[in-house]
């Protein structure tokens, strides 16, 4: 068994829930083909990632308290080499660029940061960060090429004048970066990266890369730890079908740790290969889908139901630290050169799919203006138990009693895995597949560590993980959540009559829910799902929608625009032309907004995509999938009393992907504006 060391500081701030402290200088980091250690205690991290140049920076410290609060004890984020280099040999790091605050804010909050700093990183940024100007300079980009590296030695020493001094040895939260982001050539490419970083003085404790696609060539064992992912759909897709390709693998057990399914699109057709040696590394995660972008010609709409069972999936399946792209939407910055910076299919590089000009909300536990999606509730009470039982799972081997090898919308069984030490163990349940209706599973059985739970009925739908031999527990038909100041907590399973048998031979059956203040039996206490999902979030006042708004309709659509497939086969978001055409609205702002901040305008549209300016600027666009069209009113202008709403109408037949909530009626309204809170 592998293992390499590296001193860290800050046990606590990186895998649990307190603050750096000063006690915990020079602790060690080990890590083996299971998971990481922290003076020899195995930990099972939460990794959301977060774009912070697509965040206002006033909104920074907020937005980081809100991430911790939902179980996040790691936030990973792109450097995009054209936001903070858009003219060549001007670097900007103020405003919502300042990397350095964002860093010294993570600080403050404990948190520790996963720097992804390219060259190359996608996030559906203009030419996956790479500048404009460097297409122009005569040499291969992405390559060991002499003059592209020394362009990335000018970057990389930009982003190290950023964290001196903030790096974990020094008491900083920069605990890892990742170099470059899907790549599928020679790793003698990755390490010439990491050899120019350590040059530079980046000493960090670990260095990772993504694990897709296989590498021509393998990177030295132990230089970078490989990281996974899966996604529910994806707007990268080229077909306009409901599910195609295979994301429905994510939703099944299975022993291979990648995906077959990611950036399709740039990568075409993977085979279910990893780099000999990579089974050596632990199981990690970096981009397992909190939700999903819309591109103009594939907009999916993800379900709560969607991230979570992904994760349990994974989770079931071995891995010991889920990552999720995103964790927390986001909004483009403003161009200093007058071009957008989104990715599109006319653009120099990872030109194949048109995404929104400002929005990059991406469903996400958080969305782009930090209100909260189910899912943000959904995932907390998992990340607690990752937390809390970490030590337990992580040396835990994965096994699978079911079929790994399932079709699309497979039904004739229960999917379920179990992991194990021998004695204790959990049993992991997942009888959901996106858009499948899977049927309710009777009189199953469910068996691991020689314990059997009684017979069950799985209801459609259900996800759910059952101890085994757990903290006096011998089973459980309910799920543990937390264990803290003594107690332990359990959620009770949606459809699923709750039976703790204990190890003392106690029998406690047909359990009903009692809160957190009164427990079921000693310092054992059953939640309903709610409870769970809420457990250690102080109370909040519920902010009450505010009044109607109001709207004009000024100018009548023009006429409807020919939808033409763009370079990359795949229908063309509108141009400036065509916008030209669009229905204008005027929308009357209610005086009373001098306390904006936590307020969204929520715009619920009839068409096929609408833009919102302010003073004649463009400050949010929309592809119409089914959720109201948002923006967050405290980022108004001062002073601003009325915001122009153009859409463009829904055409019949779109050669485009809508979800089933999506209105696909052609012609184009308004049906009602509101002001609401972020919690949605």
């Amino acid at each position: 068994m592998k293992s390499m060391k590296f001193l860290i500081v800050g046990l606590i701030a990186l895998f649990g829930t307190t603050a750096v402290l000063a006690s915990d200088l020079g602790k060690s980091v080990t890590w083996d083909r299971q998971s990481l250690m922290i003076d020899g205690r195995r930990v099972c991290p939460v990794m959301g990632e977060v774009h912070y140049s697509r965040i206002p920076a006033d909104e920074w410290k907020a937005e980081v308290k809100k991430i911790k609060e939902g179980g996040v004890t790691i936030i990973a984020t792109y450097v995009f080499w054209n936001h903070v280099e858009e003219q060549e040999g001007i670097y900007r790091w103020d405003g919502q660029r300042d990397l350095r605050r964002f860093l010294e804010i993570c600080k403050t909050e404990g948190m520790p940061v996963v720097l992804r700093i390219g060259p190359f990183c996608h996030g559906e940024v203009r030419n996956g960060g790479i500048p404009d100007w460097m297409f122009q300079k005569g040499c291969k980009l992405r390559s060991q090429d002499k003059v592209f590296l020394s362009y990335v030695d000018k970057l990389y020493r930009q982003i190290y004048s950023q964290i001196i001094g903030l790096q974990w040895k020094d008491g900083g939260p920069l605990v890892a970066c990742q170099f470059d982001n899907e790549y599928r050539g020679s790793g003698d490419y990755l390490m010439a990266l990491k050899k120019i970083a350590l040059q530079i003085g980046f000493d960090l404790p670990f260095y990772t890369r993504t694990g897709w696609p296989e590498l021509t060539k393998p990177v030295p064992f132990g230089e970078m730890l490989p990281l996974y992912g899966d996604y529910a759909d994806g707007f990268w897709d080229k077909s306009i079908g409901e599910t195609p390709g295979n994301y429905y693998k994510a939703f099944n057990f299975k022993g291979f740790r990648s995906s077959t399914a990611i950036g399709t699109d740039l990568l075409g057709k993977q085979e279910e290969n990893i780099n000999k040696g990579d089974e050596d590394y632990p199981y990690f995660t970096c981009e397992l889908g909190g939700g999903m972008a819309t591109a103009y010609h594939r907009r999916p709409y993800l379900y709560p139901e969607d991230a979570y069972s992904m994760a349990v999936v994974k989770l079931g399946s071995g891995s010991n630290l889920l990552g999720y792209y995103m964790y927390h939407g986001g909004t483009n910055p403003e161009s200093t050169t007058g071009i957008t910076l989104n990715e599109t299919q006319r653009t120099l590089g990872t030109a194949n799919n048109d995404l929104p000009v400002k929005t990059y909300d991406f469903q996400a536990p958080l969305g782009e203006f930090g209100q909260t999606y189910p899912q943000y509730y959904t995932l907390r009470p998992l990340h607690f138990f990752m937390q809390d039982y970490g030590e337990v799972l992580a040396p835990m081997e994965a096994a699978f009693p079911a079929a790994q090898d399932l079709k699309k919308g497979d039904d004739s069984g229960l999917r379920w895995a179990y992991r194990s030490d021998g004695n204790s163990g959990f049993i992991f349940v997942n009888n959901y597949e996106r858009l499948q209706n899977l049927s309710a599973k009777k009189n199953v059985k469910l068996e691991a560590c020689g314990v059997a739970l009684p017979r069950l009925t799985i209801p459609a739908n259900c996800i759910a993980i059952f101890p085994i031999n757990i903290d006096g527990i011998k089973y459980a038909t309910a799920q543990l959540v937390a264990k803290r100041d003594g107690k332990i907590y359990l959620m009770q399973v949606k459809g699923i009559p709750t039976t703790i048998a204990l190890q003392n031979g106690k029998m406690l059956k047909n359990v009903k829910t009692k809160g957190t203040d009164t427990p079921i039996y000693n310092n054992i206490y059953l939640l309903s799902q709610q409870e769970a999902e809420h457990l250690f979030l102080q109370p909040s006042l519920q902010k009450e929608k505010g009044p109607e708004v109001s709207f004009t309709k000024i100018k009548e659509a023009g006429a409807l625009r020919k939808i033409e497939k763009g370079p990359a086969k795949v229908a063309e978001a509108p141009t400036e032309d065509d916008w030209a055409a669009a229905a204008v609205y005027s929308i009357k702002l209610p005086s009373l907004l001098k306390e904006k901040t936590g307020y969204l305008l929520s715009i619920d549209y009839q068409g096929d995509c609408a833009r919102l300016y302010a003073n004649g600027r463009l400050i949010a666009d929309n592809f119409q999938y089914g959720r109201p069209f948002l923006y967050g009113l405290w980022r108004l202008p001062e002073g601003t009393a009325e915001l122009e709403l153009r859409i463009l109408p829904m055409q019949a037949n779109e050669p485009i992907y809508l979800p089933r909530e999506a209105d696909k009626t052609p012609g184009e309204s308004i049906k009602r504006i509101e002001i609401t809170g972020k919690g949605l």
